[in-house]
């Protein structure tokens, strides 16, 4: 007889069921997530979505009004001051103090953990060299350039050595350059440390290129979890998106899914408005059949596309609507939030 020496692994994070509501409003409706040790896994929604709500709770600085949740395998209600303990945390907004030198940041965040003297100095250049901020060290922060500063908010995120990171929304605000640039420093921490990284954000390209594992956060919940390219390749074919030139209504969306859909190796037919999103096994070879479609049920085209699948197609399908319009939604809910909040997120 054998016997397994293999231990099940406890999950970095894990969340289940939780809810948040301000007033009549839920920033949260039944959370759900898992993240395993030395992965980077992403929140992606868009703002307003539920993300920071939810790194507020996992961080302890929010409570849930239901649900649980554990970090590093510590609950956050019953064991707050252990989990504070096993994080490193990366708000939007930054942290440091804009009067003091970035050196002076990362030594008193440093003294904040009780790192001894020589420990600590040895991590702080360690950090500045890492984070390519050595030659700033000792200017003040309010001189730094966007990129800059974030960079040392990482870094201060790191300097009592975490098992968990929270970067939330990281690279808003960067430019093109800089993100790139931050997205590599990011893949590092997991790939070279070991470190587990729980990443939010609304940007689709950086979801899909740093997160091992995804979940898609729509009005507080998660509406579908895996890796980006096996929910990608859920999609059977092409993505076909067509934009009409003028909106349909009800009885328009039936003709249209009705003759769209019947046409062959053409599946998932969508239609919003002016917009068509169909899924087809041969993108280029369907669509003179699906213009012909459309020409016959008295509809005119304006634009007409073919692409591989991608997350914006993904969040197509499970949330029903696009990620543009699913953006221009939250807005409206965010204010609510903010407003029964007093402006926290």
């Amino acid at each position: 007889m054998s016997t397994s020496t293999s231990a099940t692994r406890v999950p970095a994070v894990e969340a289940r069921q939780l809810i948040k509501t301000y007033g009549d409003v839920y920033a949260l409706n039944g959370m759900d997530i898992t993240v395993e040790p030395g992965t980077v896994f992403g929140l992606l929604g868009p703002n307003g979505a539920g993300k920071s709500s939810t790194v507020k709770i996992l961080t302890t600085l929010a409570r849930p009004d239901s649900g649980s949740a554990t970090v590093a395998g510590h609950d956050v209600l019953r064991h707050p001051d252990r989990v504070r303990r096993a994080i490193g945390v990366v708000a939007q907004n930054s942290g440091a103090d804009p009067v003091a030198t970035g050196r002076e940041n990362l030594q008193l965040q440093g003294r904040l953990y009780g790192l001894g003297r020589t420990d600590l100095a040895r991590r702080v250049t360690e950090l500045l060299d890492r984070f390519r901020l050595a030659d700033a060290a000792d200017r003040p922060v309010k001189g730094y350039s966007g990129g800059m500063r974030r960079r040392l908010d990482v870094a201060l995120g790191l300097v009592h050595r975490p098992e968990v990171l929270f970067l939330d929304e990281p690279t808003t605000g960067l430019d093109p350059e800089t993100r790139a640039a931050m997205w590599d420093e990011i893949g590092r921490l997991a790939g070279e440390d070991g470190l587990t990284v729980l990443l939010t954000t609304h940007y689709l390209e950086e979801a899909d290129r740093l997160a091992e594992r995804i979940a898609i956060v729509d009005r507080g919940r998660v509406v579908v979890a895996g890796t980006p390219d096996s929910l990608k390749g859920e999609l059977r074919g092409d993505a076909v998106h067509v934009e009409l030139r003028g909106a349909v209504g009800e009885a328009g969306r039936t003709l249209l899914r009705g003759a769209l859909g019947g046409l062959p190796g053409v599946h998932e037919v969508l239609v919003d408005g002016r917009r068509v999103s169909v899924r087809a096994d041969q993108g280029a070879a369907a669509m003179p059949a699906l213009l012909a479609a459309l020409e016959r049920a008295g509809v005119g085209v304006a634009t007409a596309t073919v692409a591989r699948p991608s997350l914006d197609d993904v969040y197509l399908r499970y949330a029903g609507r696009r990620y543009s319009e699913a953006e221009a939604e939250a807005e409206g809910a965010e204010d609510l939030v903010l407003a029964a909040t007093g402006g926290a997120r």
